[in-house]
C-alpha cells in the first residue's frame, strides 16, 4: 500500500498514531465509512502530509473542516479537486489574490496543489466529515492532533507563515511561538464575515515579504 504522507513527517506522526485517542479516532471513523459517506476518501485524509514535506514548511493555511458535499473534499484545507465549482470562501479568496499579488487571474479550478507543492500545508484542524453533515467529525480527537502538528511545526522549523483566518483559527496562534514565526490573522473568507476585513489584508503578499526577508524563495500564488 502507498505511504499516506511523506517520510519527513514521521518523526512527528508516528509517536501520534501511536496515542490511544488516535486509536479511538481511527475506530471512530472506520465505522462510520462502514455505513455512511465519509470525506474525503480515505487514501487523502493525509494529503496535506503527502504534498508538502516537513522541513519544505513555509506557509501553513488553517482550515477548520473538509467540505462535506459530495467530491469536494480532497485533504487540503480550502481546495477542490479539478473539475469541482469553486466553494464561496474559495472565490473570496482568490479576490484578495487578484488584489493582493500582480498578475494573479480567478483559476477555473480550485485544486491548490501547485501551492501545497511550493511548502504551503493546507491543514484542516478536522480531516474527517460526515458527507452533508457540517462539524460532524469535530471533538472526536482530530483537533489534539493537528494542535500537535501545529506546535511541532512552530517547534521544529522556522521563519514559517502561519495565516489565521477566523475566530476558530485564530485561537490556534497560542500553540505557536510568535518570536520565530510570523502570524498573521484576518477574518474568515466566508460571504458572511469577508467585507469585515478579509477582503484588504494582502496576507499573501505580506507572506512572501516575510520569506523573502528571511532567505526563502517566495510563494508563486499564481494557478492554472
Amino acid at each position: 500500500m502507498e505511504k499516506q504522507y511523506d517520510d519527513s513527517w514521521t518523526p512527528i506522526l508516528k509517536p501520534l498514531f501511536g496515542q490511544s485517542y488516535m486509536r479511538q479516532l481511527s475506530a471512530f471513523v472506520q465505522s462510520e465509512r462502514q455505513y455512511a459517506k465519509v470525506f474525503p476518501p480515505a487514501n487523502l485524509v493525509m494529503n496535506a502530509f503527502k504534498l508538502t514535506p516537513l522541513d519544505k514548511v513555509k506557509v501553513v493555511i488553517l482550515g477548520q473542516d473538509p467540505y462535506h458535499n459530495d467530491g469536494q473534499a480532497h485533504g487540503l484545507s480550502f481546495s477542490v479537486p479539478k473539475g469541482i465549482a469553486l466553494p464561496p470562501s474559495l472565490k473570496n479568496i482568490f479576490k484578495e489574490l487578484q488584489d493582493d499579488i500582480p498578475g494573479f487571474v480567478e483559476p477555473r479550478s480550485g485544486d491548490l496543489t501547485h501551492w501545497a507543492k511550493q511548502g504551503v500545508l493546507l491543514l484542516n484542524a478536522t480531516l474527517t466529515v460526515q458527507a452533508h453533515l457540517a462539524a460532524s467529525h469535530q471533538k472526536k480527537g482530530w483537533e489534539t492532533f493537528t494542535d500537535s502538528i501545529i506546535h511541532a511545526i512552530s517547534d521544529r522549523c522556522e521563519h514559517v507563515v502561519f495565516l489565521l483566518w477566523g475566530s476558530y483559527a485564530q485561537k490556534k496562534s497560542v500553540l505557536i511561538d510568535v518570536k520565530k514565526h510570523l502570524v498573521l490573522t484576518a477574518v474568515h473568507p466566508s460571504p458572511l464575515s469577508v467585507y469585515r476585513g478579509f477582503f484588504g489584508s494582502k496576507h499573501f503578499s505580506k507572506a512572501n515579504e516575510y520569506l523573502v526577508a528571511h532567505g526563502k524563495v517566495p510563494i508563486d500564488w499564481r494557478l492554472d
